[in-house]
């Protein structure tokens, strides 16, 4: 993901875990150790379209379902696919036979949250920063890939075994499969 993505990622999840929508530009250059013209320049696109507004030293976050819809459309997913395979296992399987050290992403993400699957799903992906162990489980193959792994970044592990409910929503958003669609509707009831 891009640092402009991640910050995308911070700004809802602090409005959703702790309820913030005031931030300065400074505390999140901070937090994450990068320049306050990347932070400016990732608030280009939410500032011209109303989701964030700036007032002084801070911005305040307007709409939320703006800014998650802002971040699905421009989410590169494909580009953040670092390995693929076909896998002859039920999808259950798959994921219990996942590294320990993968983050479950998509509609695992959700099942794991949730304990809830709204459809029947034949695909799992899965985060991760080194895909030696993945591919040692489950070899290259031919065929339709039902096992996707993207690259995490380095601040995606803070969020647990599964990734923060926004990344989902995007993800799902980016999903070519039928069955993303009913996720992403039951997703987007939880956090919308």
């Amino acid at each position: 993901m891009t640092k402009k993505e991640i910050i995308w990622r911070h700004i809802l999840e602090q409005a959703i875990t702790e309820r913030l929508t005031k931030f300065t530009q400074k505390e999140i250059a901070a937090h994450f150790e990068i320049s306050l013209s990347t932070v400016f320049n990732a608030l280009k696109i939410p500032r011209k379209t109303h989701a964030i507004e700036v007032a002084g030293k801070f911005f305040r976050l307007r709409d939320f379902e703006k800014l998650l819809v802002i971040w699905a459309t421009q989410r590169n997913f494909k580009k953040d696919i670092i390995y693929s395979t076909r896998v002859d296992l039920p999808v259950e399987k798959m994921e219990a036979n996942q590294p320990h050290d993968i983050i479950f992403g998509a509609f695992s993400a959700y099942k794991f949250k949730y304990k809830d699957k709204p459809a029947d799903y034949g695909a799992v992906y899965v985060y991760a920063k080194d895909i030696k162990e993945i591919k040692k489980r489950f070899p290259p193959t031919r065929g339709y890939h039902n096992l996707f792994v993207l690259n995490a970044d380095d601040y995606l592990a803070k969020f647990g075994n599964a990734t923060p409910d926004t990344q989902t929503f995007v993800d799902l958003w980016n999903i070519k499969e039928w069955y993303a669609k009913d996720f992403l509707h039951a997703l987007k009831q939880k956090i919308l």
